[in-house]
């Protein structure tokens, strides 16, 4: 069908002068998904024809896009002829566009693998004695996340996490026991900024300097990434509905509930009673946030990039050829 349509357009040659411009699909993946079973398409400026067509079709859709043209030309021949020249010209804005349009997956899963990955270069740091530059990275992220010690992971100690004696946990050391800082919940706040600059030590272990929330968000944004790009991005976006279900609300529950009922408000007490989460619940409410957020964004991120891709195709290989066209 592909070479009856080139014939067709050879013939059509003499009455309208164009330039036959080929784009091979199988050079993107995505161009095999949108075109693979519409083949033969032909475009023409602003006209597109999709597999079958007829003769007469074909002609009157050159015919319209040389009327169009010549309108163009009439309405303003120098803005015209300016516009045919930038369609003709790779800059390299162009190639950094259709660069991010390929890689942007590899540049997005890089970044979340290094914000989510430096955090615990921090406790390894302080375990072979350079608390300097661990400071470093602590400091870094503390605008970023609260760093409690009550809330987050430790790496070369006797656990893996120190919850407040509040959370209930049996079989664990405290947090309050295990460094001595008590009064989190005093007016002044001074303990939880102790909490939240402790940094640990060998015995207790060293502080990940992201929250244990924090790390499942990004790790689990991260999985999807990767299996996203190891799949060939075919995932369809999650429903908003969905991703309002298993994203906003687990993690809103939660955390809400946790920090509305450790308001000194009496009138709260007998409606949500003092409660402190775990590190189960933060991990698994952070995993679902982070996990479906992402489900939600990267195949919506990847159906605009192929719209680009696809433009930039179609530029590149209009650029390669010189000759008046359509």
């Amino acid at each position: 069908m592909c070479e009856e349509a080139k014939a067709e357009l050879q013939t059509l040659q003499q009455e309208f002068p164009h330039r036959l411009v080929e784009v091979d699909i199988e050079q993107d993946s995505a161009l095999q998904t949108a075109y693979a079973l519409e083949i033969p398409v032909v475009e023409v400026g602003p006209y597109r024809l999709k597999a079958p067509f007829t003769p007469q079709e074909l002609r009157v859709t050159l015919s319209a896009a040389s009327e169009r043209r010549d309108h163009l030309q009439s309405l303003d021949a120098e803005g015209y002829e300016q516009l045919v020249r930038r369609s003709r010209e790779i800059t390299t804005a162009d190639r950094v566009s259709y660069w991010i349009s390929r890689h942007y997956l590899a540049v997005i899963n890089l970044m979340l693998l290094l914000y989510v990955g430096v955090p615990f270069l921090a406790p390894v740091l302080m375990k072979a004695g350079l608390p300097g530059v661990a400071g470093i990275i602590y400091t870094g992220y503390s605008p970023l996340c609260h760093q409690f010690g009550f809330r987050s992971w430790y790496l070369f100690g006797e656990q893996a996490y120190y919850p407040l004696a509040d959370a209930g946990l049996s079989g664990v050391k405290d947090f309050e026991s295990a460094t001595g800082i008590v009064g989190l919940h005093d007016a002044s706040g001074w303990a939880r900024l102790q909490a939240r600059q402790f940094r640990g030590n060998e015995t207790v272990g060293y502080k990940v300097a992201l929250c244990q929330r924090d790390v499942a968000i990004y790790a689990s944004m991260l999985l999807f990434g990767s299996i996203f790009a190891v799949t060939g991005r075919r995932f369809k976006s999650m429903h908003w509905l969905l991703w309002f279900a298993l994203a906003l609300g687990p993690i809103g529950l939660d955390g809400f509930s946790q920090l509305i009922s450790q308001f000194s408000w009496p009138v709260l007490t007998e409606i949500l009673p003092y409660r402190e989460s775990t590190p189960l619940l933060r991990t698994l409410t952070g995993f679902l946030f982070g996990f479906a957020t992402a489900w939600f964004a990267f195949p919506n991120i990847e159906e605009n990039m192929v719209e680009v891709r696809n433009s930039y195709f179609r530029k590149f290989a209009v650029a390669k050829t010189t000759s008046p066209a359509v």
